[in-house]
């Protein structure tokens, strides 16, 4: 099975796939598209014969849910949907965990109803076509007074048949049982006055998804997204931020060229260029490696600030013992930002908690590195 899909953002960003409700095409993620590209490489596909995927038929969701793998050629990444993109999203999750590192479903469900109606609304489609069900879908995608034409009007570049096979698939799906095994970071996001997928489906994901978080956004029906693109954009954003790596995803250049930046700033120029001078073919992967994954991908995290890093990094080297690494990173405590008087503090801690005599040779080569730093003025 083959999926149009769009990718945009830049290069070197981790990628984000985000698959669209039934009846929609890629275009129903527009409201979040600017807020997610500025650090995302955002890939949205089409559902089969939806916008621009062939017509499709006799599929199931975790035939489409191997059709966006399918899609993905990155070793990791994050994958969110609407409605059906959700549970495809979820069905990703389970299929490929060890790829997929963060999860979002909007307006969700482990099971969307009893297969029933699924298959009389197929039916429907096959005898009077998929625009006989607009004014039914907007009732349920919008809240009353909201103005959500420009979706409605995705149904014109659906077709019947595809469409139809859709319903049967999701009448043939049932993640329930296989929620405890999703092991991605996931968010839910819900409509709080959504009669598609009501808050309860919102709950049984996330008290099925271990340390799953739910985030109900007021005043909007099953495509929140788009109703209230404000605050489900933000509760999307915080989530990524929360659970993937600054540098995750990065080329490895990017990567490389940040955590060559970020070491220059912390540790000092000077210090740096000896370094890289001293570099041979024996340690040049291991200097790689440090730069990327020490000075990107974890002091670049934005969990912390730089002079909480330093604190951390400050008492971590005395509790190891790792005295020459100390000296190199009181300078650096400097720079980040702390006082001579916040590194003593720092200093007395360690004597608590690390043992005097480590707290002991840790005031000495401060006291060292404090002299010398005043002696080249």
């Amino acid at each position: 099975m083959k999926l149009h899909h769009r990718v945009d953002g830049p290069a070197g960003g981790p990628l984000l796939v985000l698959g669209p409700s039934l009846g929609t095409t890629l275009d129903v993620w527009k409201p979040q598209l600017p807020a997610l590209t500025d650090r995302w490489r955002v890939l949205r596909y089409d559902l089969p014969g939806h916008g621009g995927s062939p017509a499709a038929g006799g599929f199931t969701l975790d035939d489409l849910a191997l059709a966006v793998l399918d899609l993905v050629d990155e070793p990791y990444f994050a994958i969110g949907g609407i409605s059906v993109g959700g549970a495809v999203a979820a069905t990703a999750a389970l299929r490929a965990p060890e790829r997929v590192r963060s999860l979002i479903m909007c307006c969700s469900s482990a099971r969307f109803g009893e297969p029933g109606p699924w298959r009389e609304r197929a039916a429907q489609v096959r005898n009077a076509g998929v625009r006989s069900l607009g004014p039914v879908l907007a009732s349920r995608w919008f809240t009353d007074g909201y103005d959500g034409g420009w979706v409605i009007d995705m149904l014109g570049q659906v077709d019947d048949e595809s469409y139809a096979a859709c319903c049967e698939a999701l009448a043939g799906y049932d993640l329930r049982a296989g929620l405890p095994e999703i092991a991605a970071p996931a968010l839910i996001v819900a409509g709080a006055d959504d009669p598609a997928t009501p808050l309860e489906h919102a709950l049984t994901l996330t008290t099925g998804i271990p340390g799953a978080l739910l985030a109900a956004i007021p005043a909007a029906s099953h495509l929140a997204t788009v109703q209230r693109p404000v605050p489900a954009t933000a509760a999307i954003l915080r989530h990524l931020s929360d659970t993937w790596p600054a540098g995750a995803g990065k080329a490895a250049g990017e990567s490389r060229a940040d955590g060559m930046r970020t070491r220059r700033e912390v540790l000092g120029g000077a210090h740096v260029d000896r370094a890289n001078a001293a570099i041979t073919d024996f340690t040049r992967d291991f200097q790689d490696f440090i730069t990327r994954y020490a000075w990107d991908e974890i002091w670049n995290r934005p969990g912390l600030d730089r002079r909480a890093r330093s604190v951390v990094t400050l008492t971590a080297l005395v509790a190891r013992g790792h005295m020459e690494e100390l000296a190199m990173h009181v300078r650096a405590a400097l720079r980040n930002g702390l006082t001579r008087e916040e590194i003593k503090e720092v200093l007395l801690q360690t004597a608590v908690y690390c043992g005097v005599p480590a707290a002991n040779s840790a005031f000495a080569v401060a006291q060292r590195t404090l002299a010398d730093i005043d002696a080249e003025g």
